[in-house]
């Protein structure tokens, strides 16, 4: 890491330090079988994405999911210090790209409460096509099995991302200082693969 970025890292989370956190969401999943007393296969599998929404509608997902190509961070979903754009790929732009700061695991920092730089095997930011923030269970889980706005994935490879994907799996142990997505990614992936075999419905809000 150059001098310059690490100046800027530090920065950064000293000023995040300073944000409080959001209230604790749901720690959490039910297992698939909870679903199985619904009759209809469609309320069924919209039941179940709304369950996996907890997840995907966490901090630690919506982060990797922006509005804009603006990155966010924390669990209050400010803007990141320094700002960081996710570039075309996600990576960030030259002269700041990602990797400046975010290794293949979490870097200990001594910068006030918070306790590391988060890193995981190819963290990156999601297409700009599967912006989440601000958007209803609908749309995202519309736009999840769209492959003209989800970088063009089959249903089996979004469940192989959210089952398999490390960055995914970070989430659920991000290192002090963060809320954790609820559940297991195990969980997470049966929820979706459950879902998906149900037909994939959406709920209606």
């Amino acid at each position: 890491m150059t001098r310059r970025s690490t100046w800027f890292a530090a920065t950064g989370l000293l000023w995040a330090a300073a944000i409080p956190l959001m209230a604790a969401g749901p720690t959490t999943l039910q297992a698939v079988s909870a679903f199985s007393s619904i009759a209809d296969p469609d309320a069924r599998s919209a039941a179940l994405f709304v369950e996996a929404a907890k997840v995907i509608t966490s901090a630690r997902c919506l982060n990797c999911h922006p509005a804009t190509r603006d990155v966010t961070q924390g669990d209050d979903l400010h803007l990141h210090m320094p700002p960081m754009n996710g570039g075309r790929v996600g990576a960030g732009v030259a002269g700041l790209q990602c990797r400046s700061c975010h290794g293949a695991a979490n870097t200990p920092t001594l910068v006030g409460s918070i306790e590391s730089i988060p890193g995981s095997p190819g963290w990156l930011l999601a297409p700009a096509s599967m912006a989440w923030q601000g958007k209803s269970l609908r749309e995202i889980c519309l736009q999840i099995q769209d492959p003209a706005r989800n970088g063009g994935r089959t249903l089996a490879k979004i469940s192989e991302h959210m089952a398999k994907d490390a960055v995914v799996g970070w989430a659920f142990a991000p290192g002090d200082g963060r809320e954790p997505a609820p559940g297991t990614q195990a969980q997470l992936g049966a929820l979706i693969d459950a879902w998906i075999a149900t037909g994939a419905r959406c709920p209606q809000s």
